[in-house]
């Protein structure tokens, strides 16, 4: 048994089509970087739209606390959802269209009042997941935990690529003054 499938779900990882999952594979990785469970499905808003909705419906008794959510074009699914639960929805927009992404991330972030997508970047699956696991965090101590160590590294990196610049420009200074 893989240590996925130990961990409990807490997020469910949708799409619109298979074709999407080597984006949203991004999300599926973060969430495992953070000991978090999840699921993955694959439905569609006007596809199959009674099998969506029986999927959200019964989502929180197996204990789905977010959704992450990738569609491109219209990008129904993200709103669709939304209006079915009152668990956090973060939309990734997918670039599956001539325009790139742009016509499902401005579908998606022009959600009606009261029915609330959280939307990140076209493509951005790692940062949704990242979204979902500050959400979870807030009530998950050691979770938090492995949040903050996540961010230490963020800023030791960004040190650590500045110092090697600095290098590199002192050496090559060097080399002109010889």
């Amino acid at each position: 048994m893989s240590e996925q499938a130990v961990r409990p779900v807490r997020v469910a990882i949708l799409m619109g089509s298979d074709s999407d999952f080597p984006v949203m594979q991004e999300a599926a990785s973060t969430l495992e970087q953070f000991g978090v469970g999840y699921e993955v499905e694959v439905l569609s808003a006007h596809r199959s739209p009674a099998r969506l909705h029986d999927y959200v419906e019964r989502a929180p008794g197996r204990g789905i606390e977010v959704f992450i959510v990738g569609a491109g074009g219209a990008a129904h699914l993200g709103g669709v959802v939304a209006a079915l639960t009152t668990r956090p929805v973060v939309a990734v927009p997918l670039a599956s269209t001539p325009l790139g992404g742009l016509d499902a991330l401005l579908a998606t972030v022009q959600m009606p009042a009261g029915v609330p997508v959280a939307t990140v970047a076209i493509g951005g699956a790692r940062n949704a997941a990242i979204l979902a696991v500050q959400m979870l965090a807030l009530a998950d101590a050691a979770l938090a935990e492995r949040l903050r160590a996540y961010k230490r590294e963020l800023a030791d990196s960004v040190a650590q690529r500045s110092a090697r610049l600095k290098q590199q420009l002192a050496e090559k200074a060097a080399g002109r003054s010889s």
